[in-house]
């Protein structure tokens, strides 16, 4: 019994102290995400769908729940940010290719359609950002009416 005693105040002490060392937030200055809308030309409904329910994960500004302020969760979300921004950034378009543009644009097309974007465990959270029938064909048809620009 005192070696459980033990690890359970040693994993206390850990997780206090992760308390003060925080990973850095997904935060940009200005209109991170200008050069995208500008050149996709998404719709008022479009833009609202993709704030909503994209750019937390998939830009360079995340809005932050209040439960990211308690470590462990907070190492979790800026890992799981870190690898959306990985597969997709929107704040970083100018910066890929014609074909890159293209491709991206496949996969959210792809993602959208079998369920997989946005991922369940920001929807549990983020119940707004559950999308509906009418969201997801309002999204397909701008992400194919964009790609036919590439």
């Amino acid at each position: 019994m005192k070696i459980v005693k033990k690890i359970a105040i040693v994993l206390l002490i850990v997780l206090i102290g992760m308390q003060f060392y925080r990973p850095e937030k997904n935060k940009a200055e200005g209109d991170y995400v200008a050069v995208f809308e500008a050149e996709t030309q998404p719709s008022v409904e479009v833009k609202q769908i993709l704030k909503t329910a994209c750019y937390d994960c998939h830009s360079a500004n995340t809005e932050y729940p209040w439960y990211n302020n308690i470590a462990p969760v907070s190492y979790w979300l800026a890992d799981h940010i870190e690898e959306g921004k990985e597969h997709l950034n929107f704040s970083d378009w100018e910066s890929y290719d014609t074909k890159k543009k293209d491709h991206k644009l496949e996969e959210v097309i792809e993602e959208v359609k079998e369920g997989e974007m946005p991922l369940n465990e920001y929807t549990w959270t983020h119940a707004d950002a559950k999308l509906s029938d009418e969201q997801i064909s309002a999204l397909l048809a701008w992400a194919n009416e964009a790609r036919a620009n590439y």
